[in-house]
């Protein structure tokens, strides 16, 4: 139990993290989930919206991250 009691604490700080980041990074003008190639579509009642290019630079962000972190715990 006391492991899953870490990893919990972990996820609750590095969701945490990515929150104060997201706030950081919308109060100084980046446009954080409205770049071009997300893609946007209006109707009457009804908004579609998929992050496109920014789930691929997360998802890009995180698998560096992730690879730095394996190389550095070894």
């Amino acid at each position: 139990m006391e492991n899953l009691g870490r990893i919990l604490v972990t996820a609750g700080l590095f969701i945490a993290v990515i929150g104060l980041l997201v706030i950081v990074l919308s109060k100084i003008n980046i446009p954080i989930g409205r770049l071009p190639g997300d893609i946007v579509i209006h109707k009457k009642h009804f908004t579609f919206y998929f992050p496109l290019a920014t789930s691929i630079i997360l998802s890009v962000l995180l698998s560096l991250l992730l690879y730095l972190i394996s190389i550095f715990r070894k």
